[in-house]
């Protein structure tokens, strides 16, 4: 499997530890694969009976010819070792898995499940890729003879940045410099990573927005001098947000472990469609759902739910992207995006691998903040997707409802694609199972849940309200937010948006 950019697909094609190495396309394009392999309904089947683990490295090994099948094991025994697996919700069944669908519809003859991803170290779901990213690098520096050291360079709307932090803390040959709107993310997100330790690790604060982080990021990216600097020092750039495909393609395998988890539960049969829907800002969770999709996964419709912020349900109604708008701060902060990168994959495989239309819309994009898609690309999109917004006091009212009436507590983005699903599911009538990826813990929007719940908090610190939400539902606190409380800050470094390159070169000579 070869991959190659989505704005020249005839350009040099990359194996895929190149790939994850580069991270983004040194035109500025997004690596994707050739082509998309297929699985059968037998494989999707023989599934069921394995550990998450052994799931992992089935997908995997479809899209990382270049690894062997013994690396891939490797990487994912590492990665998934590290996962809390026994403080489950009250509904969960008892699981050695990192992530398991959980129905949570008492009526037998309706099937609404959560994916629970966020057991890993950071309470998120980045951790599902995250985890077994640092692996699939330091395996391919060696597999690639890269004699220069990667340096990775991430934003984050929240929880990205702590999940990369996490993964990739003291790992051999490798800096990770992590970029945060310094008002734009929860404070237990934010304490997750200015107490990070590891002498490879900086965490630098940035005034404005996640996509102000995260367009200067991608400016570093394709900045030439700042490349020849580098490589001086002999420093590589790359990524660990989902513009790397190695961040992207583990996420792909949670889907199909899903599907396997209720045909164990015989809750469906083999083959049978089901929905997914998911929150999203910056449509790399649910592009993961699309490839699984494309695969074969027997998905009808993908659901993708937006907050306040809704530039895709916009986009997917109208066909126009259009981020010349007010950007808003919400109660579910790792969706207030206004850049949804990974649209730009989703749009190179649904307009036919055009890359000079994908090119073309980037440049319309870069140039006046919009494009619109044709036609015929709109309608392909209609067929594949679903797509609707929650408002603030319907996600609020989500997480009350659901914790009155099941004791299931959820945080603010599972709430905002639980509140999207019900509305598609209450328009369209459709019965089919819905999967719904259930993306943090509750305690990492600890204010906001309260609040849902109609529980005052004024006068308490996050961690007062965090254990009076374990008092209130007996549900346990993460460990690794727990230990937030006697944890020390290390990174208080908060920059203007310019000085991001002058940060990077910095910390890339120390």
């Amino acid at each position: 499997m070869k991959y190659v950019s989505t704005r020249n697909k005839k350009g040099k094609a990359l194996t895929s530890a190149e790939a994850i190495l580069q991270g983004l396309a040194k035109d500025g394009g997004l690596l994707v694969p050739e082509n998309i392999p297929q699985i059968k309904i037998e494989e999707i089947k023989n599934l069921k009976n394995m550990r998450y683990e052994d799931r992992a490295v089935e997908i995997l090994k479809k899209y990382l010819t270049d690894y062997t099948e013994e690396e891939l094991k490797e990487s994912a025994e590492l990665a998934y070792n590290y996962f809390d697996i026994t403080d489950r919700m009250r509904l969960a069944i008892k699981s050695d898995k990192p992530a398991e669908a959980k129905k949570i519809e008492p009526e037998k003859n309706k099937v609404t499940a959560f994916i629970e991803l966020w057991h890993g170290p950071t309470s998120a779901f980045k951790d599902m890729a995250l985890q077994i990213l640092p692996h699939l690098m330091r395996i391919g520096l060696k597999k690639t003879g890269e004699e220069r050291d990667i340096l990775i360079l991430t934003a984050t709307s929240g929880d990205t940045g702590k999940a990369a932090l996490s993964g990739f803390a003291d790992a051999e040959r490798t800096k990770i410099a992590v970029f945060y709107p310094s008002e734009g993310v929860s404070e237990i997100q934010k304490l997750q990573m200015i107490t990070q330790t590891g002498k490879n690790v900086k965490v630098i604060g940035v005034k404005g927005n996640f996509d102000d982080c995260q367009n200067g990021v991608k400016k570093i990216f394709s900045d030439e001098e700042i490349k020849k600097k580098l490589d001086a020092q002999k420093i590589k750039l790359s990524s660990a947000n989902s513009i790397n495909w190695g961040r992207l393609v583990p996420q792909i395998v949670y889907y199909f472990s899903a599907y396997a988890d209720l045909l164990d539960n015989e809750e469906i049969n083999a083959g049978d469609l089901v929905n997914i829907t998911v929150p999203t800002g910056n449509f790399g969770n649910i592009l993961a759902a699309y490839y699984a999709k494309r695969m074969g996964l027997p998905v009808e419709k993908l659901i993708c739910a937006s907050n306040i912020n809704h530039v895709l349900t916009d986009f997917f109604e109208s066909g126009i992207y259009d981020r010349n708008r007010t950007f808003f701060r919400s109660i579910s902060p790792s969706m207030d995006i206004l850049i949804s990168s990974n649209l730009e994959r989703l749009l190179y495989h649904e307009s036919g691998e055009d890359s000079e239309y994908i090119k073309k819309l980037m440049n319309e994009l870069n140039a006046s903040g919009k494009y619109e898609i044709n036609k015929d690309l709109k309608k392909k999109l209609k067929k594949i997707f679903y797509a609707e917004y929650a408002g603030e006091e319907e996600t609020k009212t989500t997480i009350r409802e659901m914790y009155n009436d099941m004791k299931y507590l959820i945080d603010t983005h599972t709430a905002v694609g639980l509140t999207v699903a019900r509305k598609y599911q209450k328009k369209t009538g459709d019965k089919k199972p819905m999967l719904i990826a259930s993306t943090a813990s509750a305690y990492k929007f600890a204010p906001a849940v309260l609040n849902a719940l109609q529980i005052p908090i004024e006068g308490m610190n996050e961690f007062e309200m965090a254990e009076k939400l374990n008092k209130i539902t007996s549900v346990e606190i993460p460990k690794g937010l727990k230990a937030l409380k006697k944890a020390k800050v290390l990174h208080e470094d908060i920059c203007e948006k310019e000085e991001m390159s002058e940060r990077v070169l910095t910390f890339a000579g120390n």
